[in-house]
């Protein structure tokens, strides 16, 4: 269950603040990964009693949706880019944001973020996909999505990529263009992007243009 379906009430004029406590998370999170993030250590970086905390909380599963959602509503590229980005620039935007921020990734694959700053960059998705004429704006936003947030997973290894051999007697063609290739993340997530965003907005039904057809003479 979602924090933002369960919120506690403010019961105290001492309470601690919820936007405090996201951002403590964020911090725990940044600095050492989704095991570093518990009740108590959120409680420590804050300086009170762990006991507190559950006024606003239930669990650390609510610290994961509030580090989520505060991290995103923070970023002012992404506040940027909800404004008036295209499409295209408003993914490269978010994949840029889970790269700073890579638990991020991990938590989109356990929770489905639905606080407030996520629901304003969802609704931009969706208002975009449907001016386009995308036929199923739902299922073209989470095809991108999930395009990016992998993309943003893969991105930490890029560098073991580049220099991993690869044993030229059992892929020959993929070690001699894996050696002339130059890997750059971002490049292959624009080239992602466009080519799924040319298929979204293809008329219902059309397939995307057989190659062999392309080379017909």
């Amino acid at each position: 269950m979602s924090y933002w379906s369960h919120r506690k009430p403010v019961q105290r004029t001492r309470a601690v603040d919820v936007d405090e406590v996201a951002r403590s998370a964020i911090s725990l999170l940044d600095e050492g990964g989704l095991r570093a993030l518990t009740v108590r250590a959120v409680a420590k970086h804050l300086g009170v009693a762990a006991a507190s905390l559950y006024s606003r909380i239930e669990s650390v599963d609510d610290l994961f949706d509030l580090a989520l959602d505060r991290a995103l509503g923070d970023d002012p590229d992404i506040r940027e880019a909800i404004a008036g980005a295209s499409l295209p620039d408003l993914m490269l935007t978010h994949y840029r944001h889970l790269v700073r921020h890579r638990w991020a990734c991990q938590v989109l694959g356990m929770r489905a973020p639905r606080g407030p700053h996520h629901l304003a960059f969802s609704e931009r998705m969706i208002v975009l996909l449907v001016d386009a004429g995308a036929a199923d704006p739902v299922g073209s936003a989470y095809a991108l999505s999930n395009f990016v947030i992998g993309s943003a997973t893969a991105a930490p290894m890029v560098d073991d990529e580049r220099t991993a051999p690869i044993d030229a007697g059992s892929a020959p063609v993929y070690a001699r263009l894996h050696a002339e290739h130059r890997t750059d993340p971002e490049s292959i997530l624009i080239a992602g992007l466009e080519a799924l965003h040319a298929r979204i907005l293809l008329p219902a039904g059309d397939p995307p243009t057989d190659r062999a057809e392309d080379h017909q003479g």
